[in-house]
């Protein structure tokens, strides 16, 4: 290994580092989370959570984010979403 090029060693010690740590599945466990409180606090949960990211998203707008890692792609699309989350959620407290 010692002729090859910079780049190549790269890929050599991201391979070896793969093999040694397997992936982390902590998404997987987060929303495993998110279902349990849900599950658990109802309503709360969902217009907690909706409040939230809302919040998050926002700010994230506010600060140039215009397209987003979610399936809505854009910021606006996931605002009215989680608008209408939150508007659910409240609307099942009341109930």
């Amino acid at each position: 290994m010692t002729g090859d090029a910079p780049e190549q060693r790269g890929v050599y010690y991201a391979e070896a580092v793969a093999r040694q740590h397997p992936p982390d599945p902590l998404n997987l466990c987060i929303y495993a989370t998110v279902a349990l409180l849900t599950w658990a606090l109802g309503p709360i949960a969902l217009t907690a959570f909706a409040v939230v990211g809302f919040a998050g998203y926002w700010r994230a707008r506010r600060r140039g984010l215009w397209r987003s890692r979610c399936w809505l792609r854009d910021t606006r699309l996931v605002l009215g979403y989680l608008a209408v989350l939150a508007g659910v959620g409240v609307w099942a407290l009341l109930l």
